[in-house]
Parts: structure tokens; C-alpha cells; sequence
């Protein structure tokens, strides 16, 4: 199960240059990668969680010239006291998105539930999403499209987010504003990924929303019809995953054809950056997006479960 990464992979995913990284191997002997007949370095997992922790230290003010003197006992300290007494919060969410990198390697469940648990009685479930899990995402999203991490690391970290949101969700206990916008969520036929989904169920609701949520692989028929009986004001969805771009403007295209007095929200990896071609269609490039539409909490009375 061990994986390989190029000095690009490390760079991406600890947030040093590799020319650096290539500096550290030099002049500290801080790991010895393999290399390629042509002579590219590789470097494994153990390496990688040894580069992610070095690179926290470092981050947080730490010397390299001290932190590779450490023993790896010393560095899981140090580490620990850099969540539990953190210079400043950027710091503090930069090691923990590391250390769910490091949970996900070692398919530690117990060490992503400490980093959650930690994160949201700092600050929440909503910024932990924002700050902690989003990013972790992004870090190993390019890892998972280019085989990089493997289907059971995915499917072992995506179930702990989805059950983190799940719990969230359900522990909200705020209630709808008065006169609230419905909203439809719901994945396309073949899309599985539900975790972005899940998230916008939540900021929604604690934002006062009326959220009709539909999930994984929803017929279009079923969404065509829903709304032209009970007219969500919008409707959101992802695409990641299960459809070309073609597809994706078919889909599009049919849907606004038969509905056409609801606002259609689209997210998701393969409608980033894309311009709409209809009305009232919106491509979001991000969560972000979605927060400006559905604007500030409604209540202060939500509360985030771990």
C-alpha cells in the first residue's frame, strides 16, 4: 500500500518548494528517496509524514538547522504543542490539514478523530470545514485522480468526513427563518461524492434555510419534477466526477429547459471556471460562493458536535 511521490507531490503537498526540499536532502540528510533510471527522486510515505512534520515546525518559527536535530519522538511533541498552544490560528489549521494528511497515510481513525474533535472545540465545525478539511481535500485530490493514494485510503477518510458532517448537521438545532428560500440538493445520476453536498446542507441550515436534500444519484426526471411541483427558489448540485463536459452542458441544458423559475447552482471539479451559458444557471468556483449567495447565520443558537 505504500505510495510514491514525485519532489512536485511533496512540494504540493507540504507547501515547500522542492528546491528547498532538494536543500534539506543536501545539507541535512533529511530523507534518501529513490530514484529512477533517469534519475528522479520518489519518496514514500514514511517520508512524506516526516517532510509534512518537519514543514509545520518550520512554518510555526522553528529553525530547520534546529528541527532536524530532533528525534521522532521530540517532533510528535512538538507537534502536539503546536495544535495545543499554536502561535497564531493560520498555524494552527496548517498542522492539523497536515495531520489528517498523516491519519489518512496511516489509516489512523483514531488520530483524524483527535484532529476534528481538537479543531471543532476551538472553532467549530463550520471554520474546521472551511480551514482544516477543504484544504486537506485539495491537498490530496491530486493524489487520488493520478493514483496516488488508494481507493481504501479514500473511501476510509471520505467516510469520517461525511459521518463529522452528518453528526453536524444533525446536532444543529436552529430552525428555519420565516419567509426562508427552499433549496434542492441533490447529486446527478452516477455522481457519489457527497461530501461538498453535505456541507452546503449545513451552512445552509445555519444560515436559515428551508434545505430539501436529495443526496447520491438522483434521476433528472425526479428533479424536473419536484420542482415544477414545489418551486425551490434554488437548486444545487456537483459534478466531479461522472460526466464529460458534454454530458454536463446535455444535463445542464435539459434541466433548464424544464425549469425555468429556479436559480440552478453547479459546483464541483469539472464545472470550475466555467462561464454560464443560460440564465439562471451559476457555476461556483468554491464554497465561498455559496456563502455570499446565501448570506450571514441566521441563528446564534447552532451548535457543532464533533
Amino acid at each position: 500500500m505504500t505510495s510514491k511521490y514525485s519532489i512536485k507531490d511533496l512540494e504540493r503537498l507540504s507547501g515547500i518548494k522542492a528546491h528547498t526540499i532538494r536543500i534539506w536532502e543536501q545539507r541535512y540528510n533529511l530523507v534518501s528517496p529513490d530514484r529512477t533510471d533517469s534519475n528522479i527522486r520518489l519518496y514514500n510515505d514514511e517520508e512524506l509524514k516526516h517532510i509534512l512534520n518537519i514543514a509545520s515546525l518550520v512554518k510555526a518559527g522553528n529553525k530547520i538547522s534546529h528541527v532536524v536535530k530532533l528525534e521522532k519522538q521530540e517532533i510528535t511533541k512538538r507537534i502536539q504543542e503546536l495544535v495545543a498552544n499554536p502561535i497564531n490560528v493560520d498555524a494552527f489549521f496548517a498542522t492539523q490539514t497536515d495531520n489528517l494528511v498523516i491519519a489518512m497515510l496511516d489509516l489512523d481513525d483514531s488520530k483524524f478523530e483527535k484532529v476534528i474533535n481538537t479543531s471543532n472545540l476551538k472553532y467549530g465545525f463550520e471554520e474546521t470545514m472551511l480551514n482544516v478539511i477543504i484544504p486537506f481535500l485539495q491537498k490530496v485530490g491530486i493524489m487520488w485522480r493520478t493514483g496516488e493514494a488508494n481507493i481504501i485510503q479514500e473511501h476510509f477518510i471520505s467516510n469520517l468526513i461525511r459521518k463529522k458532517a452528518l453528526v453536524a448537521i444533525d446536532g444543529y438545532s436552529g430552525t428555519a427563518a420565516p419567509d426562508a428560500e427552499q433549496w434542492l440538493l441533490f447529486l446527478p445520476e452516477g455522481e457519489l461524492h457527497e461530501i461538498g453536498l453535505l456541507f452546503s446542507k449545513y451552512l445552509l441550515k445555519v444560515r436559515g434555510k428551508k434545505v430539501m436534500y436529495f443526496g447520491q444519484t438522483v434521476p433528472v426526471e425526479d428533479i424536473i419534477n419536484y420542482c415544477k411541483e414545489y418551486k425551490p427558489s434554488y437548486i444545487l448540485t456537483f459534478f466531479t466526477a461522472a460526466y464529460s463536459q458534454d454530458g454536463i452542458k446535455a444535463y445542464m441544458k435539459r434541466l433548464t429547459d424544464e425549469v425555468k423559475d429556479t436559480k440552478i447552482l453547479a459546483a464541483g471539479s469539472q464545472v470550475m471556471g466555467w462561464e454560464p451559458e443560460w440564465p439562471n444557471v451559476k457555476f461556483l468556483s468554491g464554497v465561498y460562493d455559496l456563502i455570499k449567495i446565501a448570506g450571514p447565520k441566521y441563528s446564534s443558537s447552532e451548535k457543532y458536535l464533533a
